[in-house]
C-alpha cells in the first residue's frame, strides 16, 4: 500500500502544468522599489542620490538625522557630512554663518543641544535651575556688558573698567572670540552671604562660545572662570537687568529691538524673567519684589 501511494504521487507530479512547476521552482527575491514610468530602462537616476538626501536632511532635526545615519553605512556617509550639520546647526540656532570653526559641526550641534551648561561642569553645588535663551554672534573682539536696557550713548573706551562700572554700570571687554555664542539664564544660590537661613537666589546671564565645551583645556579644568569686574547697586531697584552687545553692531537695526525693552520686559507684577536676543546681542530682565535685603 505504501508503494502504491508513492507511485501515485510520482505520477501526479509528472502531470502538473508547466506554469505551476515554474512558480514552485522560482527563487525568493528581495522587493524592488517601483520605477517611475517616465524613466527609461537606460536611465542613470538613483533613488540613493547624495544630492537628494542632502536636501532632505536639511528639513530634519538632529535626532532624526542621527536615526537616519544609523540605518546603514551609505546613509551614515551621506548624513554625517559636515555641510548638512552646519546647515542644521545654524538653522536651529538662528544665527548667521560664523568664521571657520575648529570642530566638526556635528560635535558643535551636540554641544549646543545636549542640555549642557556652564554649571554642569563647574560649581554644581551652587546651581538650582536654568533656561536656554538662544544664540547670538560676535563679529568683533570687543563686547559691551551693561546693566542698562536703554542705549548707553557715548562711552569712552579709554576709561578703566572699574570707573565705567562705577559711573555707568557697564564696561568693555576685550579679546572676545568671534563666532557663535550661546546664552543661558542660570538660577544659582546667592553668593553674597553664607547664612544658613538665607534662601536667596541669584540669576546669572551666562554666555559661552559654542566651541568652549569641546576644548580640552576646559574639559580637564585648566580653564576656569575669572571675575573681571563687579558692580553693586545700593539703591532700590524695580528690576535687575543684564545685557551683552557686540560693539560693532551696537547701532544696528537688529540690536535696537533689545533697547526697546518696554516691548518685551514683564509687567510690574510679573516676576518671571524675560529675555530678548538679537543677531549680535542678548539681554535679560527680572522685576524685583520688595524685600528686606
Amino acid at each position: 500500500m505504501k508503494k502504491r501511494l508513492n507511485d501515485a504521487t510520482s505520477s501526479d507530479a509528472g502531470e502538473l502544468p508547466p506554469a505551476k512547476r515554474i512558480r514552485r521552482n522560482k527563487t525568493i527575491c528581495s522587493c524592488n522599489s517601483p520605477r517611475p514610468r517616465f524613466l527609461s530602462a537606460h536611465s542613470t537616476f538613483s533613488w540613493f542620490d547624495d544630492d537628494i538626501w542632502t536636501e532632505i536632511a536639511k528639513f530634519l532635526d538632529g535626532k532624526s538625522l542621527v536615526m537616519l545615519a544609523a540605518t546603514n553605512r551609505w546613509f551614515r556617509r551621506v548624513i554625517m557630512d559636515d555641510v548638512i550639520w552646519k546647515f542644521v546647526c545654524l538653522r536651529d540656532l538662528q544665527v548667521p554663518s560664523p568664521p571657520p570653526v575648529a570642530f566638526k559641526w556635528s560635535n558643535l550641534y551636540t554641544s549646543a543641544f545636549d542640555g549642557s551648561h556652564s554649571y554642569k561642569f563647574r560649581q554644581q553645588e551652587k546651581h538650582i535651575d536654568w533656561m536656554r535663551i538662544g544664540a547670538f554672534s560676535f563679529d568683533s573682539s570687543v563686547a559691551l556688558l551693561t546693566e542698562r536696557l536703554n542705549f548707553p550713548g557715548e562711552l569712552k573706551k579709554e576709561e578703566s573698567m572699574e570707573m565705567m562700572l562705577k559711573t555707568h554700570g557697564c564696561c568693555f571687554l576685550d579679546n572676545i572670540k568671534p563666532g557663535i555664542w550661546i546664552a543661558d539664564l542660570q538660577l544659582v544660590r546667592c553668593p553674597v552671604c553664607d547664612l544658613n537661613t538665607c534662601d536667596g537666589t541669584m540669576q546669572t546671564l551666562d554666555a559661552r562660545h559654542i566651541e568652549l565645551f569641546l576644548r580640552e583645556d576646559y574639559e580637564n579644568g585648566n580653564w576656569d572662570y575669572e571675575v573681571v569686574g563687579s558692580h553693586d547697586i545700593k539703591k532700590r531697584a524695580d528690576g535687575a537687568a543684564g545685557s551683552i552687545f557686540d560693539v560693532k553692531h551696537l547701532s544696528s537695526s537688529s540690536t535696537s529691538a533689545v533697547f526697546d525693552y518696554k516691548s518685551w520686559i514683564g509687567k510690574d507684577n510679573d516676576w518671571q524673567p524675560k529675555a530678548m536676543i538679537a543677531f549680535h546681542a542678548v539681554a535679560v530682565n527680572t522685576n524685583l519684589q520688595e524685600n528686606e535685603g
